[in-house]
């Protein structure tokens, strides 16, 4: 079997995600957001797991032009068995497991994280970090926007960030809407939007404006399908699947990690010397407030 079947398939339901019937498009987020899921399951599984009826797998199968529904499995199928790799299990995660009821919580928990970040930075082709990069360098201005939970990732990124790259900006700012702060933002400029389901409506609209004034977008989510209409540059996708009741951001964290050291490597002298003098400013910040004479 061709062995660039499976990525074909994909390039296939992202192209025709917008043009397909609400219950089709349900069952092609499914299969772009749980590949691996999809290629072990049988039909009524997948029909299960992604609350259609086997009839309407069928029918997305024809509308992609396979003869049944077997035909679009076999791509993800033949990939999981050409690519499943054997990691060793670490002997730490053991030896959490065997220690008590919590560390077996903890080493469930490990586990998943170690999963997480290795499921992310593996998609995280050369080709597609040089056009975030890049995009990133020749703006104008790159915008940074998300809310709720996905802020801590945006403050990180904005605070590190801006330390290699000075026209990265943290919005909304002053408690404004993001709409406000994208009001002058044209083709010139970046919006980078971090979201994650439940997508957040005022994340979306944001993209969805900026798109409308021309600006490019990049996207970091678990999905590569998050909104048909937004049509981004680049999508990072990283899994918040975690074993308790809320997200697990390791895996969006190590690509922003990743981010980061390219746009410092891009940057040369001149981010070195701005990092450098936010380190001098803390130092003399520090000392001023350490000295026995200062007044207050």
């Amino acid at each position: 079997m061709d062995p660039t079947l499976k990525s074909k398939v994909i390039t296939m339901l992202k192209a025709e995600y917008a043009g397909l019937s609400p219950r089709l498009k349900h069952v092609a987020k499914y299969i772009l957001d749980h590949p691996a899921a999809f290629g072990l399951d049988p039909i009524r599984e997948t029909a299960r797991k992604s609350k259609v009826s086997t009839y309407t797998l069928v029918r997305l199968a024809n509308r992609l032009r396979f003869d049944s529904f077997e035909d679009l499995r076999e791509p993800f199928r033949h990939a999981l068995v050409s690519s499943t790799q054997f990691v060793d299990r670490p002997g730490w995660i053991d030896a959490l497991s065997a220690h008590s009821d919590a560390g077996r919580v903890q080493a469930e928990a490990s586990m998943n994280t170690l999963a997480g970040v290795e499921t992310a930075l593996s998609r995280l082709s050369p080709e597609m970090m040089a056009d975030v990069v890049e995009l990133m360098m020749s703006a104008r201005t790159v915008y940074l926007t998300a809310v709720r939970s996905s802020y801590s990732l945006a403050y990180y990124f904005h605070y590190v960030g801006r330390m290699a790259l000075p026209s990265l900006q943290l919005i909304p700012r002053h408690l404004n809407s993001p709409l406000d702060e994208l009001n002058t933002a044209g083709p010139q400029d970046v919006l980078i939007a971090i979201t994650f389901t439940p997508y957040s409506v005022e994340t979306i609209q944001a993209c969805k404006f900026a798109r409308r004034k021309g600006v490019r977008l990049i996207l970091i989510t678990d999905s590569d399908v998050v909104s048909p209409d937004l049509d981004p540059e680049v999508v990072l996708v990283a899994s918040t699947i975690s074993t308790h009741f809320f997200a697990c951001f390791a895996g969006a964290m190590a690509i922003i990690e990743n981010i980061i050291a390219l746009l410092v490597n891009r940057g040369g002298k001149k981010a070195v010397e701005r990092i450098e003098s936010y380190e001098r400013l803390r130092d003399e910040f520090n000392a001023y407030w350490r000295a026995p004479n200062k007044k207050h």
